[in-house]
């Protein structure tokens, strides 16, 4: 037997291990288990090469709880270790990255969640639940005697022989008195499920029953697949297998996704995985269903933002890159090269996908894009180059249920909706219902209405507007129909000057003066006697605003404003003009005014118990 001391620089590392390297201890797992897996990987290899002669058998890992003796077991049947392997490799280089670790993150512990297996740091995770740590070891090579080392959590070790008769390697961990859910069954296998559910060698955790109940029998509970759907090509893959993987990726998601892209790049860089689009319909909402990042098939997080952009960030899959660099923070990811190749050749994979789609079935891909419409915003919102491929296939639905691409649209439109300034003005609808009068009037006049009622829509309205030439949106509810596409100079009023003059103190005192600006126009005298609009501006501010970004906060603490636009050259207008008994005057102006709010919604409450009482009394 010898014993040693770890040659410490830090006064203690192992507390610092414990206490600073992770908030989430459980983490040491998904440490171990890769370590196992890549001594069984490591073993397949030396084998092939014809640099070990050992008979491989059926590698496996197996995880072992044993609450009396309160103890975790990682074992595997890989290459195994000599004792002079483990001075190196666990006393040496191991130590002196965990120390390397330690003096770079011990005050920056957020940045410090990372795979630490990359500082060599894997082994020493599992101090941070361990009291006291063992390995027994038999190497895979010829003649090699087992050894066994032991370690409280001081620097010194114990290292000897021992008697072992299988190769390879178990791990015991003695579980610390504050640790000891890491005994619970339930636990550990929430955690093998979390981040070795796709490990490329058989991790093994009890056993199970299987069969009919009268000739059931007990066979390994292996919980991973170890050839996940991303691992094959694509030509070896149905659609069927890639429903599959989906489920097996999300088991509780119960639709469908539309469509997948599978990534497969190994220059640059090495990049593998599957990417589903799901139903997204018109809400942003939480994604609990991630994209999940491996590393060489080990769960890293499902938190991606640095890695991809934002928008990506809506689809669902996998992505595996041990390209990634995950030991460093979030900041230098940003930065990093590859993580900025990886990231622009998954948005030009994605957009490639979807103009395939859109060319090879045009039909199919109208009927997805309400699923797809707010990914599609969003991306070309945010990557200049997700737009540049994108504004081919992204789609305008109008109000008759047709969808345009943007060059089709403004070619459709061009000849009706250019105004005597010669901008094409495009008229939509955030809802179709709540508008219905308003694009009534529009297509009355030829005009198309596009149906613009994502929660996004907003900012692609203000994107389209600075990259089309000449082209401007406004809501079919903002003005009457005939100023928001302005051909001629408006028609002359029926209505004096001095009329109007006498009529505004009337409707100035029927509704509320900080809510509504009281505008008279000389429209036909078919439109309606009032009309209430949104000016464009205010309303966009405020739906900006309501979504965030943009410095818009200032708007959205603002009150709703609408125009009361007075129709001067409808009959009614004049009859109550003329109208000398003021009582009956203003019941008219109020019916009127009334009547535009109710078409508009915004009658509600004692106002409208009035009005329906007005409007019985007007009828007898």
């Amino acid at each position: 037997m010898s014993t040693g001391k770890i040659n410490v620089q830090t006064e203690n590392i192992f507390p610092i291990i414990k206490k600073f390297l992770y908030s989430d201890h459980e983490i040491f797992l998904r440490e171990l288990v890769s370590n196992a897996v890549d001594a069984s990987q490591k073993l397949k290899t030396l084998v092939s090469l014809g640099e070990s002669k050992a008979t491989l058998g059926n590698l496996k890992v197996e995880v072992v709880i044993d609450k009396a003796s309160k103890t975790l077991t990682i074992k595997d049947n890989g290459i195994g270790m000599t004792a002079e392997e483990i001075e190196k490799y666990i006393t040496q280089i191991a130590f002196s990255g965990a120390e390397e670790f330690v003096n770079k993150y011990k005050d920056k512990t957020p940045e410090a969640n990372a795979i630490i297996g990359h500082f060599g740091l894997g082994f020493y995770s599992a101090f941070m639940v361990a009291k006291k740590v063992e390995i027994h070891s038999l190497s895979h090579q010829e003649g090699a005697k087992a050894v066994r080392w032991e370690c409280d959590g001081s620097p010194e070790y114990k290292l000897e022989e021992t008697t072992k008769s299988q190769r390879g390697t178990d791990i015991i961990l003695h579980i610390a008195d504050d640790s000891e859910e890491f005994l619970e069954e339930a636990r550990i296998s929430t955690l093998l499920n979390k981040y070795c559910k796709f490990l490329p060698v058989e991790i093994k955790f009890g056993t199970r029953k299987e069969g009919e109940k009268d000739k059931e029998v007990e066979v390994d509970n292996i919980i991973n697949n170890p050839s996940p759907a991303w691992t094959k090509k694509p030509t070896d893959l149905t659609d069927e297998d890639y429903k599959n993987f989906y489920r097996e990726l999300y088991p509780m998601n119960f639709e469908d996704p539309l469509f997948h892209i599978h990534l497969n790049v190994d220059y640059p860089f090495n990049l593998t995985g599957i990417l589903f689009f799901p139903k997204l319909k018109k809400s942003f909402e939480v994604q609990k269903d991630k994209i999940q990042l491996y590393c060489n098939q080990v769960f890293v997080t499902d938190s991606v933002e640095n890695i991809v952009p934002d928008f990506l960030a809506l689809l669902q899959g996998v992505i595996d890159s041990p390209d990634i660099p995950l030991n460093v923070s979030r900041s230098y990811l940003q930065a990093d090269g590859n993580v900025k190749k990886i990231s622009a050749h998954i948005t030009k994979k994605v957009a490639d996908k979807l103009e395939e789609l859109f060319k090879k079935d045009r039909t199919d891909f109208e009927t997805k894009w309400e699923d797809i419409k707010i990914f599609v915003q969003y991306g070309m919102l945010s990557e200049e180059k997700f737009y540049e491929k994108a504004k081919s296939f992204a789609l305008l639905k109008t109000t008759d249920g047709k969808f345009y691409t943007l060059d089709e649209f403004a070619e459709k439109v061009k000849a009706t909706q250019t105004d005597k300034d010669k901008r094409v003005i495009y008229l939509y609808t955030s809802n179709a219902e709540e508008q219905h009068s308003f694009i009534e009037t529009a297509k009355e006049r030829g005009y198309e209405v596009l149906v613009m009622d994502s929660p996004i829509d907003s900012h692609f309205i203000n994107q389209l507007e600075s990259k089309l030439e000449n082209t401007s949106f406004v809501r079919v509810d903002a003005d009457t129909i005939d100023k928001l596409i302005k051909k001629e100079e408006a028609q002359p009023s029926k209505l004096s000057e001095e009329e109007q003059k006498k009529l505004q103190p009337v409707l100035e005192s029927i509704v509320p003066k900080e809510k509504f600006t009281v505008v008279f126009e000389s429209l036909s005298e078919k439109d309606a006697p009032m009309i209430i609009t949104k000016p464009e501006f205010m309303r966009r501010m405020k739906d900006m605003s309501a979504l965030g970004g943009g410095g818009m906060n200032f708007y959205g603490s603002m009150p709703d404003m609408h125009n009361l636009v007075v129709n001067s050259n409808h009959p009614l207008i004049s009859k109550i003009v003329n109208e000398k008994d003021e009582a009956k005057q203003k019941q008219l102006t109020k019916q009127a005014a009334d009547l535009a709010m109710l078409s508009q919604g915004l009658l509600k409450g004692e106002e409208l118990t009035k009005f329906i009482k007005r409007s019985v009394e007007l009828i007898d």
